[in-house]
């Protein structure tokens, strides 16, 4: 078992857990793929600026909780809960994922996070999550939503 890399993504969901986006992003190389059923594929700088504008949302209301944390060389693996509350309603929503990582040059190249988007949108839009959180529709119509947010907020940084 490779320690750095563990070590690596320990202190990815420490930062996390700390509200600390920087921390954060400083695992991640700078080719990182990042993907999940809300964003869908992230790539490079807009991989990193997800974190930053995730956090900087949260005003550290999130709770982030991590463990079974494992690590070859090549690949590891965790598992993370976020707890926080989700939109104009607050919401309380409980995600859990499953994160998988690859490794480049002592930094994540690749970081996948599953999590069940059904049940997410059940928390986070009530009933209308519940009956049509499970369509495609709807990952497409979150991901196309997440993906402007995310334009949004780079435009907001670029203009500062």
């Amino acid at each position: 078992m490779d320690m750095g890399n563990k070590e690596l993504i320990q202190k990815f969901y420490t930062s996390f857990s700390e509200g600390n986006a920087a921390g954060m992003v400083a695992c991640y190389h700078d080719e990182v793929v990042f993907e999940d059923p809300a964003f869908g594929q992230l790539k490079g700088e807009r991989a990193k600026k997800m974190w930053e504008m995730l956090l900087s949302k949260k005003g550290g209301a999130a709770k982030i909780s991590f463990d079974q944390v494992h690590a070859t060389a090549d690949s590891g693996a965790a598992h993370w809960l976020a707890e926080y509350t989700y939109g104009k309603q607050n919401r309380k929503v409980i995600n859990r994922v499953e994160a998988s990582f690859k490794f480049k040059e002592g930094k994540i190249i690749e970081h996948i996070d599953s999590f069940d988007l059904w049940k997410w949108t059940q928390q986070a839009m009530g009933l209308s999550g519940y009956l049509l959180g499970w369509s495609s529709f709807i990952k497409t119509k979150i991901q196309q939503t997440t993906k402007a947010k995310l334009d949004a907020f780079l435009e907001s940084q670029s203009s500062q």
